[in-house]
């Protein structure tokens, strides 16, 4: 896992082994993500070149019999989001999106997109954009299980807002089908996975948040990518999963 030229240092997570979560509600104070630390705070995909993010981010993780865990935790005080169809493009809202590949070869790698409405996009990338892959949005994570809990009021610009925190639970079969490696893993295992939050710039009209049109979006991640582009598998963190 060699570092590439140009691209900043990479993240590296030890995620213990505990108990399966047996009901998701999007609150982190369970037992078992007492026991999980938290990540260092989300930077800019760039790295330390460009400000740091104006709301803090940060992640956990933890394995089981049944499959990968990741809890986050969003700084946001103004709750907003408008998709509720499933496989929506989710990062036209404030998102949080996972990018994970099981056995570290840049290639069949899967990514989950979640915004405050607990609305999910996950799909398939045979290959990254920049070798022409594209998305397969007919492939699901079967019996992905998330939730989601807001601190504040969503889609009222009246209130000055806390956050919101996810939950995630992905069952290893689903990880399985896109792997050529060891799935579930073993303790010592290193997988290549990375996370990202985009965030909007809102206006406030006649009592809504407004999306300004023409507008960037702002990248904020776990392991800086060192360019705008989270399809680089290559420039993604490390998770160790430790017994």
């Amino acid at each position: 896992m060699s570092e590439h030229s140009g691209a900043p240092p990479h993240k590296t997570y030890l995620a213990p082994f505990l108990p399966d979560i047996p009901h998701l509600d999007g609150n982190l104070n369970k037992s078992q993500w007492l026991s999980c630390p938290w990540s260092d705070d989300f930077v800019d995909i760039e790295g330390d070149s460009q400000p740091k993010p104006r709301y803090r981010t940060r992640m956990k993780m933890f394995w089981s019999d049944s499959g990968l865990y990741i809890g986050a935790e969003m700084e946001e005080p103004h709750l907003w989001a408008t998709l509720t169809e499933h496989d929506s493009v989710i990062f036209h809202d404030n998102d949080f999106e996972v990018f994970i590949d099981p056995d570290n070869d840049g290639l069949a790698y899967a990514e989950l997109e979640i915004n405050a409405l607990n609305t999910t996009w996950d799909l398939l990338l045979i290959k990254p954009y920049l070798q022409g892959g594209r998305g397969v949005d007919g492939w699901e994570i079967q019996n992905l299980r998330t939730a989601v809990q807001l601190q504040g009021t969503l889609n009222d610009p009246s209130t000055i807002d806390d956050g919101w925190s996810v939950e995630i639970h992905i069952p290893w079969h689903a990880l399985w089908e896109i792997s050529t490696g060891e799935v579930p893993p073993k303790s010592g295992d290193q997988w290549r996975i990375n996370f990202s939050r985009v965030q909007w710039k809102l206006d406030i009209v006649n009592g809504m948040y407004v999306k300004p049109e023409g507008q960037q979006e702002d990248n904020w991640v776990w392991s800086p990518q060192g360019v705008i582009d989270m399809h680089r598998p290559e420039r993604w963190g490390i998770v160790h999963f430790t017994s």
